[in-house]
């Protein structure tokens, strides 16, 4: 198998599965609400955000539109850098990283690009489980937001430890904490591995662009 063809087949893989598993979020459950899948370690908690990973977020129509148009201009300029990588001969874990960031820049942009126009608007749930205000697809009175101002469909929360401040602390004294608190999604997490792939492994290939 090339590695043409492997990179296509890990983008389209991985677009599938981050979609499938938002549209299976979206469809499913109401804002806010929570499903614990390994305790309290590991937790599916629905959640959209306007934009940028880990549930940050720009502000106003004209933020999310400039940040829908950057993340389109940087997906064609690293399927660009992607081609070039392999006519030079690149190593495949070097390209495949590249193809992971790719992947996930791309998923969240369906998000931003489309689901505003395919969902109707999710509602709260207040944590509870609950068939109230949960998202119809293709709904007859049409989406919640016109092109590009959709929201992005974050649900992986690993909320590892939780604690309180003790009192002696110099900041947020008697406060709880908790590690770790972003809520994310798949496209998210390959950003983040495609990411710390090149860094951590793949560190000569990157001296030698």
């Amino acid at each position: 198998m090339s590695i043409r063809t492997k990179v296509i087949i890990l983008i389209l893989g991985w677009l599938l599965f981050d979609q499938v598993v938002k549209i299976l979020v979206k469809t499913n459950m109401s804002l806010g609400e929570s499903i614990p899948v390994f305790g309290q370690w590991f937790i599916l908690h629905f959640v959209e955000n306007n934009g940028m990973a880990f549930g940050v977020s720009m502000g106003g129509v004209a933020g999310k539109i400039a940040l829908t148009l950057f993340r389109l201009i940087a997906v064609a300029a690293l399927s660009y850098f992607i081609h070039t990588m392999i006519r030079k001969g690149a190593p495949t874990g070097f390209i495949l990283a590249l193809a992971l960031i790719t992947a996930g820049a791309a998923g969240n942009i369906i998000d931003s690009a489309f689901y505003g126009m395919i969902f109707n608007e999710s509602g709260f749930s207040n944590g509870m489980v609950t068939n109230s205000g949960i998202a119809e697809m293709f709904p007859k009175e049409g989406g919640y937001a016109p092109f590009l101002q959709g929201k992005v469909v974050d649900m992986l929360y690993f909320p590892i430890i939780r604690g309180t401040w003790p009192e002696w602390s110099p900041i947020n004294a008697g406060e709880s904490f908790e590690f770790f608190r972003p809520i994310f999604n798949l496209a998210d997490t390959a950003i983040t591995c495609g990411v710390f792939w090149v860094l951590i492994f793949q560190r000569k290939a990157l001296r030698e662009i």
